[in-house]
């Protein structure tokens, strides 16, 4: 039988009594949360060297130097490891030889007091597990949503405590140590959308794995890769850019999964250019998605598998989304969290038919009404890639659907509006490939796949013998 879960005052206080830790907490924005709680257990001067809550910003720049967002990671970087070298330069003569030390950094924004802002925080700890080793960091950036301050102060402590506590004794098992942030928690009160390894402890940790633990373990629902595979915050990598998604298996990425996103992008170009001359298509940012339900189609995930999917999206330049969001009115929420400017879903022909279908929105009391007024609320097209049939050779674009007679006026109005857009530019002779044949051809030595992918993607499976490739 598994351990009981510790409570926040017990780690804390098994903290405070193991002899061998010594640090220093630093927090800007909600209080000291998070020392409170060492102070409160007892024991905290064998603990703690030093706690700060540097406030006001010309104090917190004179002590971390300046920079443009205080809530940010080269902020918390900077307190993480300022703090650790003053450690170093003044503790280790003395105590040095005995003791482990750490610097733990929170900077967040917490709840004010016209619950206008953004509620939410970077915090991480630069440790050392044993005397005089090497350092090493975990690093969380987390969204509060309590609606209460006091109450995101609460979490904002409980987390920091889990933090702390699962960095210094949970850091050879990593996924242990992500599933601990949340004791005492759930993610009605926090949502961890980022969490970062790195150190001589967690060479051999690949942190893409450790954001798709975040969306397994409901930590978050969804987590981000950027094209040079490093993990990502979402809110800096969307903020006021407009973002053109594709949602696949990409088991592999083929020609047809690229002319999609071509296509479309060239569509959210003219119709952005339209509204606005100056649009910026630099600021464009491409993702393609791959659901939970996706990953776990066949019942459990195949984290291989998953590296394999994320190294060839990355390999074309593009940014990876695992996510949880079955239904397209939850993803764009998620974006338009981050984001006012235009939004631009991928989809073919089939995909609008699924879309179609009233089953999927029982559980809103508006229904399907409901649900596009969510995913159409700001500017959001869905970008439709027409469809081929492979006995036939009959291309079907969106204005040859038949929609359910009762939803024709609804799909009208949708198609005529042009929040349903047709792509137009497009390749008719590759729209025979599909992922599962060009799996299936990989399996059995058929050297014609290598003609339905980008070449990108056929050097990396061929050199890393990825899908049960063999020469």
């Amino acid at each position: 039988m598994s351990e009981p879960t510790k409570s926040t005052h017990d780690k804390a206080f098994q903290i405070n009594l193991d002899k061998r830790f010594y640090g220093t907490f630093a927090e800007i924005g909600a209080g000291q949360e998070v020392a409170r709680w060492f102070f409160q257990v007892g024991g905290a001067a064998g603990t703690i060297a030093k706690s700060i809550s540097a406030y006001d910003m010309k104090f917190s720049d004179a002590i971390y130097g300046a920079g443009e967002r205080y809530v940010s990671e080269p902020r918390l970087m900077n307190m993480i490891d300022y703090e650790y070298d003053l450690l170093i330069e003044r503790l280790s003569e003395k105590r040095g030889a005995e003791n482990a030390f750490f610097a733990f950094a929170n900077t967040v924004s917490a709840r004010n007091y016209l619950g206008t802002n953004e509620c939410h925080g970077w915090l991480g700890i630069k440790f050392q597990v044993q005397p005089q080793s090497d350092p090493n960091y975990v690093i969380a950036h987390v969204h509060m949503r309590d609606k209460e301050n006091i109450l995101q102060q609460e979490a904002l402590g409980i987390f920091g405590v889990n933090l702390t506590w699962a960095a210094l004794y949970l850091h050879a098992n990593p996924e242990d140590l992500i599933e601990s942030l949340m004791d005492g928690l759930n993610m009605d009160r926090i949502e961890v959308d980022m969490v970062r390894f790195q150190g001589p402890l967690f060479s051999n940790v690949d942190n893409r794995l450790m954001a798709l633990q975040l969306v397994e373990k409901n930590l978050t629902n969804a987590a981000l890769i950027g094209p040079d595979g490093s993990i990502q915050q979402p809110s800096d990598v969307f903020h006021k850019k407009s973002v053109l998604m594709e949602r696949g298996s990409f088991r592999p990425v083929t020609h047809v999964n690229i002319d999609m996103m071509t296509g479309a992008r060239k569509a959210l170009i003219k119709n952005a250019t339209a509204k606005d001359p100056d649009f910026d298509e630099s600021k464009i940012v491409e993702v393609m998605e791959i659901t939970m339900r996706n990953l776990l189609s066949t019942g459990v995930i195949d984290h291989k598998d998953f590296l394999a999917r994320a190294d060839l999206i990355t390999a074309m330049g593009k940014h990876v989304l695992i996510s949880n969001y079955a239904r397209f009115y939850r993803l764009s929420h998620f974006f338009w969290r981050y984001t006012k400017a235009p939004i631009g879903i991928v989809l073919g022909v089939p995909n609008v038919e699924e879309i179609l279908n009233e089953k999927y929105y029982h559980i809103l009391e508006g229904g399907i009404l409901e649900a596009f007024g969510r995913l159409f609320k700001n500017d959001l097209r869905l970008y439709i890639y027409p469809y081929k049939d492979p006995q036939l050779g009959e291309i079907t674009t969106v204005h040859d659907l038949q929609p359910p007679e009762k939803l024709t006026l609804l799909f009208r109005y949708l198609t005529e509006n042009d929040y349903i857009h047709p792509i137009e530019d497009y390749d008719e002779n590759i729209m025979h490939i599909f992922s599962r044949n060009v799996l299936t051809k990989i399996r059995e030595r058929d050297e014609e796949w290598e003609t339905m992918v980008p070449p990108e993607v056929a050097k990396i499976i061929k050199e890393r013998w990825y899908f049960g490739y063999r020469p």
